[in-house]
């Protein structure tokens, strides 16, 4: 009877594969950092020149900071989280349309790996874009980090959810439109709505229900927590439920990859 355990050598075979994959995906995304991370880090300049400088003197303060110290957890979030998206959902999409997923699917890489894999590369991507537009936000605000490590999870989590969140994507994915819409007409709009630029505590109450079921909403104010020290949620049940739903990706991603769902049709 054979054992359910993996030998050294393949578990070797596999460690060649992931990081074999990893390193590639990191040479790429460097390689071409003027336009994986250059973007997003422009961007959240100007954000903080027109809303932070310009607008927020006319707003004041808010949630008891000023208000370009109170949108910079939102600012990095967003391109952290569009990244790992686009990241992970494109690469699995490209490696689909150029049929280079054959080579996956005769080695020895299991389901699990292969996913796990694409997902890394995204984090890895939300990562370098995360400090990035961090360093960014750090000159702008001078905020004084509160609580390091739980944003440095708040982050890794949230790129997390989004590089599963594109995978899964791709797997259904008939074109590279389809994948750009869903970053277009679903995250973006998820993102604005998720308490980047206000409380919402200003929100009548059909509103704040709405940004409760927005799982962006729950990124957010983690990071807002590790690096302000305040949140419109508790910490511990923003990442039970960020935990939650990265658990569940995944385990969906797994099976569409054992059924061979988008790939062998």
């Amino acid at each position: 009877m054979r054992s359910a355990v993996p030998s050294v050598r393949l578990v070797r075979l596999w460690w060649i594969g992931f990081t074999t994959f990893i390193v590639r995906a990191y040479r790429d995304v460097v390689r071409y950092s003027i336009l994986t991370i250059a973007p997003p880090a422009v961007m959240a300049a100007l954000y903080f020149i027109v809303f932070g400088e310009l607008v927020g003197r006319r707003i004041g303060t808010m949630g008891g900071f000023e208000y370009e110290q109170y949108i910079a957890p939102g600012l990095i979030m967003m391109p952290v989280i569009a990244n790992s998206y686009s990241q992970a959902a494109l690469a699995f999409f490209t490696a689909k349309f150029h049929r280079l997923l054959d080579e996956h699917l005769v080695s020895p890489l299991p389901a699990w790996l292969i996913v796990v894999s694409y997902a890394a590369s995204g984090l890895m991507r939300g990562i370098l874009v995360g400090v990035a537009v961090g360093s960014v936000a750090l000159l702008f605000t001078h905020t004084q980090v509160q609580h390091a490590i739980l944003m440095i999870g708040a982050l890794l989590l949230a790129s997390l959810v989004a590089s599963l969140a594109g995978f899964i994507n791709a797997v259904f994915a008939k074109s590279f439109d389809q994948i750009n819409g869903v970053l277009s007409f679903v995250l973006t709009p998820l993102a604005y709505c998720s308490g980047v630029f206000y409380s919402i505590a200003a929100l009548p109450a059909w509103a704040r229900a709405l940004s409760l079921a927005n799982p962006i909403f729950y990124m957010v104010e983690l990071f807002r927590y590790g690096m302000l020290g305040v949140a419109e949620v508790h910490a511990g049940i923003a990442v039970s439920i960020m935990l939650f739903v990265s658990l569940a990706l995944f385990v969906f991603a797994v099976k569409l990859m054992e059924r061979g769902t988008g790939i062998r049709e």
